[in-house]
């Protein structure tokens, strides 16, 4: 009996040595090398329980509410309370793994540009976000990122994101789900769902050539092939998924569930086929000259470049979730900020109408002009700064490194970053700083942009050599539809959302949690 428990006794020591021993020590030369390179202490992040699983708890029942970001822009605040001064950086604990949480310009500016072959995206991005998305340029690092990188940036020259014909089909299909009454009015309709169906719709026909057309399917009497929907849907569920894998940080083979694997292969068997077809057609047209060219289509482009089928149907996929989610984000947010705020409605349709002309009777309408259009553009930046699209991001430290603010008394000297140390960088808080951005940070104020520069204070579409290589295409889009939706509409009844908060449904980006219901009054041309 005496044996048995000196032997427990014994391995539970040894235990504790073999994780503790390490671990003392890793800190110790940390902290030497921290010394070493002339980083100081920066602003620790505590837990009520030693291991930290409470933070994670905290994460996920916030995110449950939609309040995810605000919960950790609080934790900043708290910071900056305890320490007496602004606090943009900090670090915390998930049992022994410290990660740190940034919204400093300087600390993202070298995550992203300066300090960039420091950092990469990481196993944990890897491992989720390749399930769906395999190597392409979302989920790949290294050479791997740089040829995918080499592969896209051809397909999104100027003529390529300005197919605005494109845009009014789907425009169109857009407005039979808006019907006008006898009144001049509409029903009050949520939007969420129709902006992202538009977006699909017009990215699937830019990407394949061939649109899912789910606008035309959701009306009533109309149908649409049972595999267009049912891609769709395990297109959605599989983002929603990959979120929630994520949100494990090391463990997210967690969330590596089944219903995942089975959502992200009926993504791939659709997409399959399209690939196929167009390596086919590349081969026949290669053998004949002098054919003319047809309307461009981003997947036949891909195939003269590259002939493994996987890897097209990675990017395509890749380049499906930022063009579609980002262009509807943006649009849901922004008409929800213009229907609360009737002043910005007024003055912006007055602009499109002096500018574009009425919707009987557009004019100019072309990537250049609505470009050239500063209140359009101001809206739409101001939209993205108080409701970016990926609102959350990370890198992982390749290497031991700094980063140049939030260490010290003040803040201003470099913190130490141990080599494998995941960073976690908040473009929502950043927006949001009222040492950025004034007092008035987390108020719609388009005006603020009128003269302003930005730098890496303002990251819509992220920054450095991975900036978005797709932010023309989801702004041209968007301007287009609103500028059309305002020569079309006069008036905007926005009470079906007074007193909701704007909260937050997070999956890989962000969307409006309660949708954005509202009401239209179509313009008299008469």
């Amino acid at each position: 009996m005496f044996s048995i428990l000196y032997l427990t006794l014994l391995f539970i020591a040894s235990l504790v040595l073999y994780k503790f021993v390490p671990y003392v020590i890793t800190r110790y030369q940390n902290a030497a090398l921290a010394k070493k390179l002339g980083a100081e202490r920066v602003p620790t992040l505590t837990s009520s329980d030693p291991l930290g699983i409470g933070f994670i708890v905290r994460i996920i029942k916030s995110n449950n509410v939609g309040k995810l970001l605000e919960h950790l822009h609080e934790r900043l605040q708290i910071l900056s309370k305890q320490e007496g001064r602004p606090v943009l950086t900090y670090q915390t604990h998930l049992f022994q793994n410290w990660f740190f949480v940034t919204s400093d310009p300087k600390n993202i500016q070298a995550l992203l540009a300066t300090q960039f072959k420091d950092f990469c995206l990481g196993p944990i991005r890897y491992g989720t976000f390749s399930v769906l998305l395999g190597h392409g340029i979302f989920s790949a690092d290294g050479p791997q990122w740089e040829h995918s990188r080499a592969l896209l940036r051809p397909q999104f020259a100027r003529d390529q994101v300005s197919d605005l014909d494109l845009e009014e089909r789907h425009l169109q299909n857009m407005l039979l789900a808006l019907p006008v009454e006898s009144d001049g009015w509409t029903k009050t309709i949520d939007l969420l769902p129709i902006y992202f169906r538009l977006t699909i719709d017009s990215s699937s026909e830019f990407l394949f050539g061939d649109s899912v057309n789910s606008q035309l399917s959701a009306l009533p009497g109309r149908s649409t092939p049972e595999k267009d929907l049912g891609f769709v849907s395990a297109f959605e569920r599989s983002q929603d998924l990959i979120a929630n894998a994520f949100r494990f940080n090391d463990w997210y083979a967690i969330g590596l569930t089944k219903e995942l694997r089975d959502a992200c292969k009926v993504c791939h068997e659709y997409i399959d086929p399209y690939v196929l077809k167009a390596l086919s057609q590349n081969k026949e047209k290669s053998s004949k000259k002098g054919e003319e060219k047809q309307h461009y289509i981003f997947l036949e482009e891909l195939a003269r470049q590259t002939q493994d089928p996987v890897e097209i149907r990675d990017q395509l996929l890749s380049i499906l979730v930022a063009g579609r989610d980002t262009t509807a984000s943006l649009l849901s947010f922004l008409w929800l900020l213009l229907s609360q705020h009737p002043d910005v409605f007024d003055k912006l349709r007055s602009t499109v109408i002096n500018e574009f002309g009425t919707y009987q009777n557009p004019r100019d309408i072309t990537f250049s002009s609505l470009k050239s259009c500063s209140y359009l553009q101001w809206c739409m930046n101001e939209t993205l700064r108080l409701f970016p699209t990926v609102p959350l991001n990370g890198r992982r430290s390749l290497r031991d490194t700094t980063l140049p603010r939030g260490g010290g008394p003040d803040g201003l000297s470099p913190i130490f970053i141990p080599k494998d140390t995941e960073i976690n960088y908040s473009v929502y808080s950043m927006h949001r700083s009222k040492e950025l951005w004034g007092e008035d940070a987390n108020d719609f104020i388009p005006g603020r942009w009128h003269g302003r520069k930005s730098g890496f204070e303002y990251l819509p579409f992220n920054g450095g050599p991975r900036i978005c290589l797709g932010q023309q295409f989801a702004l041209t889009e968007a301007g287009y539809i609103t500028v059309r939706l305002l020569q079309r509409f006069d008036k905007l009844d926005g009470s079906a959302m007074k007193g909701l908060d704007y909260d937050w449904n997070l999956a890989l980006t962000g969307r409006p949690r309660y949708g954005v219901k509202l009401r239209f009054h179509a313009a008299d041309e008469d």
